[in-house]
C-alpha cells in the first residue's frame, strides 16, 4: 500500500480504513485482555472511565 499513489484523500482514508479492519482481528481473544476480544474489552475500559470521570464530578461538587 505504501507504493500506490491516491488520487483523493478521501480514496487513500477508505482504503487505510479497510485494509486495518482486514488486518486487526478484534473479535480474537487475547490474553493480554484477560481472554477478552479487544472490541469487549474496549467497551470495558471505557465503561469503567465513564464511572470514574462521573465519581470525580461528585467528589469536586461535594
Amino acid at each position: 500500500m505504501h507504493r500506490h499513489r491516491f488520487r483523493t484523500r478521501a480514496e487513500a482514508r477508505l482504503k487505510i480504513a479497510t485494509w486495518f479492519a482486514d488486518f486487526c482481528n478484534a473479535h480474537r481473544r487475547h490474553s493480554a485482555a484477560d481472554g477478552l476480544p479487544p472490541i469487549v474489552y474496549e467497551q470495558q475500559v471505557m465503561a469503567a472511565r465513564t464511572v470514574t470521570r462521573a465519581r470525580l464530578r461528585e467528589a469536586i461538587a461535594a
